[in-house]
């Protein structure tokens, strides 16, 4: 299968917001990574990796397969059908040189714990692991409050057993978990590279009027994120949050 891999199991739910601050830099590492429904995918295959590409939907794989044929980059993706939940059971475990869960995939299982317990056998030792997840604190959703949205404010601070949401009709369950969380599962195999806020200051994509109402404080939000997007507060409030590690060498 060649050198180098990069990994991610998502099973995608919500909206992709500002790709390219997921993407730069997080898990451009290796050559081979599974990836989700498609764009993720493609956009590693055109950077050089190798992608092995999983979903539990055999509609969403085929989607995927189109693509690939599409985009000439057959030898560049390959795909499984297979949940996050099972990735023990991966015909191609591996193991990769990166993991990349993107689209907060991982917010639509209660058991992420086992989910980051998979990790340490699909990785190579030095390996980087890049996941962007949903916290249970959004400072934005949370003003929404002032706006007369009293549910949707607070639905993140009584989500333990997992919250029903709506994606363009498709109602799924879903969790949220903090930075803290995710660190705890995996600190003994793993150290933490970096965590950052995306849509603490910028706000979410659901606010779509936003950037067009007030063109000038968007760009304002846009220069502040970036500059505080890895400082506390910001990077535990945000909509999501993207955070790094990297497999220890022993």
């Amino acid at each position: 299968v060649g050198p180098g891999v990069a990994a991610s199991a998502a099973q995608p739910c919500g909206v992709l917001p500002v790709r390219g601050r997921r993407r730069s830099g997080k898990a451009g590492l290796g050559r081979r990574r599974l990836s989700g429904t498609g764009e993720d995918a493609l956009y590693f295959a055109a950077q050089g990796h190798r992608v092995h590409a999983t979903d539990l939907s055999p509609g969403m794989l085929e989607v995927l397969q189109k693509k690939i044929v599409d985009n000439d980059a057959t030898n560049r993706i390959s795909v499984e059908l297979c949940s996050f939940n099972n990735l023990e059971n991966l015909e191609q475990k591996g193991p990769y040189d990166a993991l990349f869960s993107n689209f907060a995939g991982l917010n639509c299982t209660g058991k992420l714990n086992e989910v980051l317990n998979s990790f340490p056998v699909l990785l190579k030792h030095g390996g980087v692991v890049t996941l962007v997840i949903m916290p249970s604190f959004c400072l934005w959703e949370t003003l929404l409050f002032f706006r007369g949205y009293g549910i949707k404010a607070f639905r993140r601070f009584f989500s333990l057993n997992g919250r029903t949401a709506n994606v363009e009709g498709t109602s799924f369950k879903c969790w949220y978990y903090a930075p803290s969380y995710v660190i705890r599962h995996l600190r003994k195999e793993f150290d933490v590279l970096s965590v950052e806020g995306l849509c603490t200051l910028v706000p979410p994509s659901y606010l779509e009027k936003f950037p067009a109402k007030y063109p000038r404080l968007f760009s304002f939000l846009k220069r502040k994120e970036d500059k505080y997007k890895s400082k506390w507060p910001w990077k535990y409030v945000g909509d999501y949050f993207i955070i790094s590690f990297r497999k220890k060498l022993s």
